[in-house]
Parts: structure tokens; C-alpha cells; sequence
């Protein structure tokens, strides 16, 4: 591939506390532009590497680089300034629900404001255009100023996509983002995800558990399985021997149409 390299994962090991293992010497490259899904099991490390690559854990072992600088244990204002082009989207939306949905978008600019203004919620119009812009991509614009705890599951996540494209992100994370929502608003979600990777040009890496959404979207799959990367290559490939590698011969697969 001749993209440039977004990310670059080495060897990362992660243990938590408990003594568990979620990570085992994972190594992986994550090219600008592209739409990489990573599958597995609940349990296989899929969050945990999630989390990693924008350090909301601190790896055990292992290097991270993003956009070639080593993030692997940078902290503070350091930190701070990377995770301002690193977008994430959560399973539960994580809005706050008694604000509007423009605040919730806005929220999503912190990174970039001083710490007064931003307590005290005074977004320059500038600010305030671009979430309205984010809200069209979105196609929720009319809702912007509705609370949030007033939308549909799907019309909430599409809120915690715009709010993550107020970063201007190279990189989108999603850590299974339509596990919650019922199969037609799942290919609604995902269709976003599609719109801010080709259209906007933001690369993007989502954990997804069903293949017929992994095939329909991805132009990129790993899988994990215990902690370790067990397939890499194309949504084609991964026919019914990988399947049940992947998940286990007593797996079957549901589709999502």
C-alpha cells in the first residue's frame, strides 16, 4: 500500500491490574485514507487496542507512533495535543443528555480552547458554524437545538460522530458503534462512518461484530482472538474457515441487512 502510515503499533502488550492479558504482542500499521474494521470476540482486546492507540490506557509494553511521533507514555499537555486529532466514538454515545445537541457537538472543541472560555461555554461563531456544518453531514441539523436525551439511539450517535469531526481528526476511532441499535439504524450509523472516510478523508478504524457489515464497509479487516492478531487481510476473504477460527466452531454468523 503506498498510503503513508497514520499509525504504527509494535509488539503492544497490555496487563491489567486484574492480571489479564487483553493484549499480546500486537503489531499493526494503519494507513491514511483507510476504513479498517477489527472483529473478534467480546473479550479478544478490540476495545483495549481502541484505547491504546489514543491512551486512555497506558500500554504495559510496546511502542505507538502517530503521524511518526511516539505516543506510546506521553502525558499532559503533550497528550492533550495529540488526542486533538484523534477522534472516538463510543458504544454508548456518551452525551451529556440534559444539553442541546449543538452543545454536545461544540463539546467536541474543548481540546482546542482555552479553559475559560470553555467552562463558561463561550464558543466563538466560528465555532458554532462549523457544528452546524458537522450536523448537516450528520443529517440532523433540524434537531440542534433539542436535548439530547430527546433523540433515537441512532440520532444520538450521529451526535458523537459530528461532535468528533469538531477535532478535524486524521483519525476516527469507533468502539462498536452500532452495538446498540437495531439492524436498519446499524447500516444508517455505518453509512456516516462511509460518508467521513471518502468524503472527508478521515481515516477510520471501527470494531464491528457482524461480517456482513464488516464486508459491506471495510476496505481493511484484522481480527483478534485472545489478545493476539490471528487474521489480516480483506472482508472477502475471511470465508467460513476463517469464521469459525475467528469465533469458534460453534459460531454463526447473523447477518445485518
Amino acid at each position: 500500500m503506498n498510503s503513508s502510515v497514520v499509525v504504527e503499533v509494535r509488539n503492544l502488550h497490555k496487563v491489567y491490574p486484574s492480571g489479564t492479558h487483553a493484549l499480546k504482542g500486537v503489531s499493526l500499521d494503519i494507513y491514511e485514507g483507510e476504513f479498517l474494521v477489527v472483529i473478534g470476540l467480546s473479550g479478544s482486546g478490540k476495545t483495549t487496542l481502541l484505547k491504546c492507540i489514543n491512551r486512555l490506557e497506558e500500554p504495559t509494553a510496546g511502542t505507538i507512533k502517530f503521524l511518526g511521533k511516539d505516543i506510546t507514555h506521553i502525558k499532559g499537555k503533550e497528550l492533550r495535543e495529540v488526542r486533538t486529532h484523534i477522534g472516538m466514538v463510543f458504544q454508548q454515545f456518551n452525551l451529556i443528555k440534559r444539553m442541546s445537541v449543538l452543545n454536545n457537538v461544540l463539546a467536541g472543541k474543548l481540546g482546542y480552547m482555552k479553559t475559560l472560555p470553555s467552562i463558561l461555554g463561550n464558543f466563538p461563531p466560528q465555532c458554532i458554524e462549523e457544528a452546524m456544518k458537522n450536523l448537516d453531514i450528520v443529517g440532523i441539523k433540524e434537531y440542534a437545538y433539542e436535548r439530547a436525551d430527546k433523540l433515537s439511539g441512532g440520532q444520538q450517535q450521529r451526535v458523537a460522530i459530528a461532535r468528533s469531526l469538531m477535532q478535524s481528526p486524521k483519525l476516527l476511532l469507533a468502539d462498536e458503534p452500532v452495538a446498540s441499535l437495531d439492524p436498519a439504524t446499524s447500516n444508517s450509523i455505518m453509512q456516516y462512518f462511509e460518508k467521513v472516510n471518502k468524503e472527508l478523508g478521515v481515516t477510520v478504524v471501527c470494531n464491528l461484530h457482524f461480517l456482513s457489515l464488516v464486508r459491506r464497509y471495510a476496505t481493511r479487516v484484522i481480527a483478534l482472538k485472545s489478545g493476539e492478531i490471528v487474521f489480516e487481510g480483506y472482508p472477502n476473504e475471511i470465508g467460513e474457515m476463517w469464521f469459525k477460527k475467528i469465533y469458534g466452531e460453534e459460531a454463526e454468523e447473523v447477518e445485518i441487512r
